[in-house]
């Protein structure tokens, strides 16, 4: 009795062209297979950021003395847009003490750890420089009546070449508004052009009117408490650069 015919199993190509092909069909179609693990894309990309934000992170060599000198704050703008009524301000803030001018830099006790020294920066290019090279923080005033004039870009420009501190706007003249609406629409405006210049995000403070020849004492409140708290980062440019 014949037996019904058998038909063979497809048998795999172990090896040779063939096998090498079918084994690697899967990992050559890079349309199909994008992403072979999930989990591992994840870790690899998480690596990359890691990696990006230690770069950004490196400890700095901190070369201050046990006691500390005074952060330099330069207080720097145009003409007539309140550099010296603000530096007034913050010292009969910090000391209770009114000044009726100022000549040279003033250096106050602003906690039981850290001092002050207020420098006003005139509006000439060697004032600029030179208060560019040792400046901690830079309080730069703008005449929101105006807006941005060509001095206080130069300014920027020379923070730049200079390790780039802390730089804080503050905004004046605001009582010249009379409109609510014109007011908000100055300050959106100018808050976005200091982003550009500085980065997104930077700190921008309002002062109102002049009241009694000081600007008012809870402007000036906030603005010392916040003067106050700030991380001064060592500035790795300034550290391998001397000056005089």
């Amino acid at each position: 009795m014949d037996s019904a015919p058998t038909n063979k199993p497809h048998r795999v190509r172990r090896a040779g062209a063939s096998a090498k092909q079918n084994k690697n069909a899967q990992k050559n179609n890079p349309k199909a297979f994008a992403m072979q693990s999930g989990v591992k894309a994840d870790r690899m990309a998480r690596r990359r950021l890691e990696k990006v934000e230690r770069k950004m992170h490196v400890p700095m060599v901190d070369r201050t003395p046990l006691e500390p000198p005074p952060v330099m704050v330069v207080v720097a703008g145009p003409p007539q847009c309140g550099k010296t009524t603000l530096i007034k301000s913050l010292v009969r803030r910090y000391t209770k003490h009114t000044l009726s001018e100022i000549r040279g830099p003033i250096t106050v006790v602003s906690s039981k750890k850290q001092r002050l020294t207020f420098i006003e920066c005139r509006n000439d290019l060697n004032s600029m420089m030179d208060a560019a090279k040792v400046a901690d923080l830079v309080l730069l005033m703008i005449d929101a009546s105006f807006g941005f004039e060509m001095e206080t870009f130069e300014f920027l420009n020379i923070l730049q070449t200079h390790g780039f501190p802390k730089v804080m706007g503050i905004l004046t003249h605001l009582d010249h508004f009379r409109d609510n609406k014109r007011l908000r629409n100055t300050k959106k405006i100018l808050k976005h052009r200091f982003w550009t210049e500085i980065y997104q995000g930077a700190k921008l403070f309002y002062l109102s009117g002049v009241i009694n020849g000081r600007y008012p004492d809870q402007e000036i409140l906030n603005l010392s408490r916040f003067i106050s708290v700030l991380k001064f980062r060592p500035l790795a440019w300034r550290n391998s650069h001397s000056y005089m």
